[in-house]
């Protein structure tokens, strides 16, 4: 299933980047989706790149019933964000990939900051496979619901963060 989901973020994007790479940031958008545990790592790379991981246990209470069986009672996500350093513009590009243990579930795919008019747009982009016979596709529209959920608590947890940090510290 193609996930594709953009959030409009009121900040220039070395701004937006300089909230991705904070942990401060980073564990409070985890604990807005819902995580039961979390654990949050950021390591700052060369030229201003970054990467970010995150490990955290969900409820399932967001699949739906009938696919519930496939994941128990917890989901395991491990979320990996590789940052490239800014462009010119102060665009960045990066890699995503979440990964549900004890659901063979997968998400694969591009994440990216473009400037837009003092604004800054952050794209995610990807697959969501899920290797279930029979019932993948089911699967991989519950995991890719329940993305998109977390990532619009995300966008409120960014939006409140800007709102409060401004222009604050550089990754």
């Amino acid at each position: 299933m193609h996930l594709h989901v953009p959030l409009d973020l009121a900040g220039a994007p070395d701004t937006v980047a300089a909230m991705l790479a904070d942990p401060a940031y980073v564990h409070e958008k985890v604990r807005a989706s819902g995580a039961l545990d979390q654990q949050v790592d950021v390591v700052a790379g060369e030229n201003g790149a970054f990467t970010v991981t995150t490990r955290r246990s969900l409820p399932t209470d967001q699949i739906p019933a009938n696919v519930r069986g496939f994941v128990g009672s917890r989901l395991d996500v491990r979320q990996v964000e590789a940052w490239e350093g800014p462009g010119p513009d102060g665009s960045r590009r990066g890699t995503v990939v979440v990964e549900i243990t004890g659901a063979p579930v997968r998400l694969t795919g591009t994440s990216s900051l473009t400037p837009a008019g003092g604004r800054t747009t952050l794209t995610y982009e990807g697959e969501v496979k899920a290797a279930i016979p029979l019932f993948a596709s089911a699967v991989e529209e519950a995991a890719g619901g329940a993305i998109r959920t977390a990532l619009g608590a995300e966008a409120a947890v960014a939006a409140r963060w800007l709102e409060g940090h401004g222009s604050g510290v550089r990754p």
